[in-house]
This record gives C-alpha cells, structure tokens and sequence, in this order.
C-alpha cells in the first residue's frame, strides 16, 4: 500500500469516527421516554379527586421550585368537556413556586378536568392534570381531551437534537483551541477548520435553541416559533436570556478566531474568559440553576462542562492531527498531562453532582435519573480505561522516539568525523559533494514509532466514540426529573387516592340470573362520596333490575349496616351523598333482586383511606 493510500484509508476512518457521534445520539434518543423537568408537582388545591360541597374560586398549585408561567399555563374543561373560561395566570401569595388562576363563579355539578403547564427553573417545561368535583363525581367528557401528548413529538425531537449539538459543538471548540493553546503542535492549519465547523455548529445549535423555545414550552408544533407573543416571552423569559448571552459570547469568540487566524497568534486569557462565560450559559440555564446550593452547584456544573470540554474536544483534536499532520512526542504527553487534570476535575465534580441529584442511593436504582446516572457513570468507566490505554501508548511512542534519537546522533557524528579525516589521516580535505542533499535528523519529539503511533490512534478513537455516547446521557440527564427532587415531592405530596371500583358476579339459579354488578366509589375517602352501580347480564350488555341494595359495615368498629341510599337514575342505580364516617376495611353486601322471588346478596371488602 502507498503512503498516499495508507493516508486515504486513515481519512476515511477518521470520517467515519466523526459520524459516530450523531449515530450513537440518535440510537441512544431514540429509545428513550418522554423527559420530565426539575420541578415536580407537590400539592394542588383542591385535591385531585376531591369532592366539594361548593364550587372553589380559585385553584392552586405548590411545586418543588419556582416556575414560571405561560399564557395557557391553566385548562380547566367542565363535566361536558368544554372549555371554561378563566383570569390570567399568576404565583400565589406564597412565592414563585406555587401557580394560581381565578374560576368563573356558577359552576355547577359535576366533576372538572384541570390540564396545566408551566416552565420549571431550570428551562425544561412540566406538565399534568387532575379532577375535582363540586356536589357529587360524574363520568366526564374531559378524559379523552387530556389523554393525548402534552407536547408535540416533532418540536421535542428537533429541541432534544439541537441541545445534544450544543453539547458537542461547544466540547469541540473548547477543547480544540484549549489543545492548541497548551499542546502547541508544529501545524494548526488542520485544527482550523475543526473550530470553524464547530463554532458554526454551535451557533446554528442555539438559534434553533432560541427558536424553537416558545413551542418547547407551550408543548406546540414547530410553527408555533412564528407566534408574536411567543417570541416576545422567549425574549424576556431567562431561558431566553440565556441563549441570547450564549449568542453574544458566541459572536465575540468568532471575532477572537479570525483575528488569531489572521495574525498567526496564539490564543491567551481571552479565550480562556470566552470559554467560561460559555460553560456558564450551560450552569445558569439547567438544573444547577434550581434546587439546594444553587451558587456552589453552578461553579460545580461550570467546571465539569469545560473539563469534559477540554478532555473531549481534545481528544478530538488530537484525532484529527493524529491522521492529517505530523505530531509530536512532546505534544502528546502534554496533552496526556491536560487530561489528567481534566478527569480529576470532572470526577470531583461528577460525585458532588451525582450527590445533589440523587438525594439518596435507593434513587440510583429507583428513578429514571438515577438509572440514566448509572449507565453514565459505565460509560465514564469505560472511558477511563481507554484513556489508561492511551497514556500507555504515550509513554511507548516517548521512549521510542527518545531511543532512536539517541542512536542517530552519534551515527551522524561518525559520518562527519569520517569526512572531515579523510583517506590520509591528518590533513582535512573537502568532501565530495552528495548527490542528492542529506535530510536533517530529527529531534526526538518528531519521530515517533509507527507502529505506537496506530496504536495510539485506535485508543484516542475509542475515547471519542465513548465520549459522545457521555454527551448523549448528559443530554437526556438535564431534562430528566433529578431523583432528589421525585422524592421531595413523593413525601411532600399526600396520597392520590383513585375511586373504588368492585366488581361482584351474581347467580340467583334461573335461566337470565346471572351478570355482574360493577360499583364505583368516588373517592373511596372518609367523609361524602358518590356511588354508581351498572348491573350487566349474562351477555356483557346492561341490564335493567327491579331492586339492587348496597349496605356497608365495619365490624372492627362496629359500625353498620350503612344503607347506600341507591336510587333507580335510569341505566345505573346511584348516590351522590354515601358518608363513609371512619378509614379502614368496610363490608360491602349487594343484594340483587331479578323478579319478585328471585334474588341473591353477595358481600366484598373494599378500602376506605
């Protein structure tokens, strides 16, 4: 194979390893469920499923952190599934992390589907729903109108893509210019282009970031980004601010670029200061910026991007001049010393923030922060290692190229010892002059073996393949609920308890005296709630029954037979008023007459919280 083939192959391997990155993003995004954000919900009120003797006029919402609000932060749809009409959005009198709105008064029976969507502290939107009911529950319209996505797919995807870019672009650009800032290797011509794209990426990644914003927010489609009051809250909302601030750094670093380029300079404290201010876009708009410790957790979030930056980035680079240009042992190992001091940084900083997100080690296994968190860390281990590789590769291609050095010299010193002599001995005498003009040795740094030099290429490939694999996991880990914040509002938020349904078979032993009455209890909580009963034949269909009874007894409190109260509603049997006076386990006895002799009872436990 000729060089010129040999360095043609190493080219399209290079390619291909830079393709990896977005291949294993879109293998990793691809599988996984829908993210929730940093602020979780921690009471509403009312309750949900809770029934109202009266209407409220306001309803309330007390999250785990501050939020922010949107114009359809609020939906509430009534027992008909229309929309009502209600005030403006706005924080409680308790601070920013509670949400309240105004409701019309009037409102009549029947139970009420709240949707609502607000923006957690750290930029990522969060959304739910609950009930309510004033008087008694009904079977509402207003199911089918909140089962479907809280946000388009399409906007979620293309957001998701554009942070995992950021993430990369920003890692190349850092970590280029910071390899050749301290590396300096003898041609940073094949570096150039490498911070072009990647500054080009990293801007192209956060206009659509400033885009699509106001649709990622209000759970649109794409063309939502065209909406005047949309863009106008992006604009003055902090995630905005945000990206606006990344923008204008973004702007002042191209300018240091091409003045660098132009001026054949080397980079200075003014790019460090850019880099800083760049990491800090990332700490200010994602989960350092909301919950405990909130300056430390920053500076924390600050100094592990830029350390994976540098680390990642770097490695990058030394890839790229690895296959396009001549590197030197020197180069090498004081990269190999850079990232030493970038993986301590980021291990320092990685179990400070596992820490503040995890809360506990049951969250490891328990949540999908901690879950997402472990493979993370397995990815890091297997970095790790390559990088053990990889410094062993670095210090073989030293001592080679050391070796070597050290056998050329006197061989060159011979050849001239033997020129200068000549065949007489003692008089000098001018040497012929060569055919063809004799190349300078090269210093030590400058000839590394190649046999170390591939091997030490497959290694750095490994880290880059691994470490975009990290970046995809830290994307999903900053718009993943933090397991610490799940379990504060896990114990901050009482129990949701759902309504009671029973099924109870019956077989009163003539020919169409078998079906199944189905009884519901809403909310199966002390105090008022409703109960509906549908009694269904043999053949699944409902049928119609002269009488159907329903009695409740606690025998540990000797309390009982309660009469259910049941009345014939035309279709189902029902109560709105059944009073549940005590918790705990209650005897439920149903008796079904069919005809004017024939009838069965059957009782069943049910649980009353």
């Amino acid at each position: 194979m000729t060089c010129a083939d040999g360095r043609g192959a190493g080219r399209r391997r290079l390619r291909r390893a830079l393709l990896l990155g977005p291949l294993l993003v879109l293998l990793l995004l691809g599988g996984a469920g829908p993210a929730s954000a940093h602020a979780a919900l921690r009471t509403t009120d009312p309750e949900d499923g809770a029934v109202l003797k009266s209407a409220p006029r306001v309803l309330t919402l007390t999250f785990t952190e501050s939020v922010g609000l949107l114009d359809d932060s609020f939906r509430v749809l009534d027992p008909d599934g229309r929309r009502l009409r209600t005030g403006e959005p706005e924080h409680g009198p308790d601070g920013a992390d509670t949400a309240r709105v105004n409701l019309p008064e009037g409102l009549e029976q029947g139970t009420y589907t709240v949707a609502w969507r607000v923006v957690s502290a750290d930029s990522h939107p969060v959304s739910g729903a609950f009930t309510f009911s004033v008087g008694k529950a009904t079977v509402t319209a207003s199911a089918a109108v909140i089962t479907g996505p809280t946000e388009d797919p399409v906007t979620k995807a293309l957001h998701t893509i554009a942070r995992y870019l950021a993430y990369l672009a920003v890692a190349l650009l850092i970590g280029t210019g910071t390899f050749v800032a301290v590396c300096r290797p003898s041609r940073v011509t094949v570096l150039h282009s490498l911070l072009r794209t990647s500054w080009w990426a990293l801007l192209a990644a956060t206009l659509v970031l400033l885009v699509l914003r106001a649709p990622y927010e209000t759970g649109e489609g794409p063309l939502g980004a065209f909406d005047a009051d949309g863009a106008v809250r992006t604009l003055t909302g902090r995630p905005g601010l945000v990206l606006l601030a990344r923008l204008a750094l973004l702007l002042a670093a191209g300018a240091y670029l091409l003045r660098l380029s132009r001026q054949r300079r080397r980079y200075g404290w003014t790019g460090a200061a850019l880099a800083v201010g760049l990491v800090m876009t990332w700490a200010a708009g994602e989960h350092a910026s909301a919950g405990i410790q909130v300056p430390v957790a920053m500076t924390s979030s600050a100094l592990h991007l830029l350390a994976t930056a540098v680390w990642l980035g770097g490695l990058a680079a030394l890839l790229v001049t690895l296959y396009r240009a001549d590197l030197s042992a020197e180069a090498v190992r004081r990269f190999s010393r850079l990232a030493f001091v970038s993986v301590t940084v980021l291990v320092v900083t990685g179990v400070y923030q596992s820490w503040r997100g995890l809360g506990g080690w049951d969250a490891l296994a328990d949540t999908t922060y901690g879950r997402l968190l472990a493979i993370k860390l397995m990815a890091v281990v297997v970095l790790l290692a390559a990088a053990a590789v990889s410094r062993r590769w670095t210090a073989l291609q030293t001592t080679t190229a050391v070796d070597r050095a050290q056998t050329a010299v006197p061989a060159e010193t011979a050849v001239r010892d033997k020129v200068t002599v000549g065949a007489g001995g003692s008089q000098p005498s001018a040497p012929e002059p060569p055919d063809e003009p004799s190349a300078p040795v090269p210093p030590a740094e400058e000839t590394p073996d190649p046999a170390h030099r591939r091997s030490l290429r497959r290694s750095v490939l490994t880290e880059v393949a691994v470490g975009a694999a990290v970046l995809a996991v830290t994307t999903l880990l900053t718009s993943t609920l933090p397991g610490r914040a799940e379990a504060e509002a896990a114990t901050a938020a009482p129990a949701v308890v759902g309504a009671s349904v029973t099924d109870v078979p019956f077989d009163v032993g003539t020919p169409g005296g078998r079906g199944t009455v189905q009884i519901t209890i809403d909310p199966a909580r002390v105090g008022d709630n409703s109960i509906e009963a549908l009694v269904y034949g043999s053949d699944g269909g409902v049928s119609t029954v002269p009488e159907l009874r329903i009695s409740f007894t606690h025998p540990a409190q000797d309390i009982g037979p309660l009469d259910a109260g049941l009345t014939d509603r035309g279709g189902y049997w029902g109560n709105s008023f059944l009073n549940l006076p005590v918790a705990g386990t209650w005897e439920m006895k149903v008796t079904v007459r069919t005809s004017d002799v024939d009838q069965i009872s059957e009782t069943r436990t049910i649980t009353v919280h």
